[in-house]
């Protein structure tokens, strides 16, 4: 059986930027520290309009939702790598959008934090937050449980096999394009 990801969606719609991902005042936490990383990702989508409702419950430090569905332009705004690592710290897994700002989606490569799914058709506007949904790896689709539905995605292509090693640095490492410290 090939990778699946089984979860609640929270479900946004267009240009969902960085600042609204993550406010710029989290930006001093250093996610390279275990704790701060956990605080980074309590303030997942912190800068969101109410009328998405939390993302993280109220003295949470993890998501309920580990996929996030989207609409066009997700993760515009300023090229911080803070978006994608807060929004894995937090619990989420995947997200997917029907399309993504260039350097999020190099960023979420670049962590190795979340793959960043793209949608063939708008889901933003079909699904609701708190549905139950599959995304098989293998098929390149996602199967919304509570409308019985299944939709397609584009395939995830050369940046999966980037973000199941973990990001950039240990895809270079685990394919031999740069020394590990064990190697002379």
């Amino acid at each position: 059986m090939g990778k699946i990801i089984r979860g609640s969606i929270f479900v946004l719609d267009d240009n969902i930027d960085t600042d609204q991902i993550i406010p710029a005042e989290y930006l001093t936490l250093v996610p390279s520290k275990p704790d701060e990383y956990e605080k980074l990702g309590s303030y997942a989508l912190a800068g969101l309009p109410e009328r998405y409702g939390k993302f993280i419950a109220p003295g949470e430090m993890k998501t309920r939702y580990p996929i996030i569905i989207a609409g066009e332009n997700f993760g515009c705004g300023s090229s911080r790598e803070h978006a994608p690592i807060a929004l894995g710290a937090s619990g989420v897994k995947a997200v997917v959008a029907q399309s993504y700002a260039r350097i999020f989606f190099r960023n979420c490569s670049a962590t190795g934090e979340l793959y960043p799914w793209e949608s063939v058709e708008r889901l933003c506007d079909l699904f609701s937050t708190g549905q139950e949904v599959t995304i098989d790896f293998d098929r390149n689709q996602l199967i919304n449980h509570n409308l019985g539905k299944t939709y397609e995605l584009k395939p995830l292509g050369e940046v999966g096999p980037v973000i199941e090693a973990g990001g950039l640095f240990a895809y270079a490492r685990k394919t031999g394009m740069i020394a590990t410290s064990n190697q002379s």
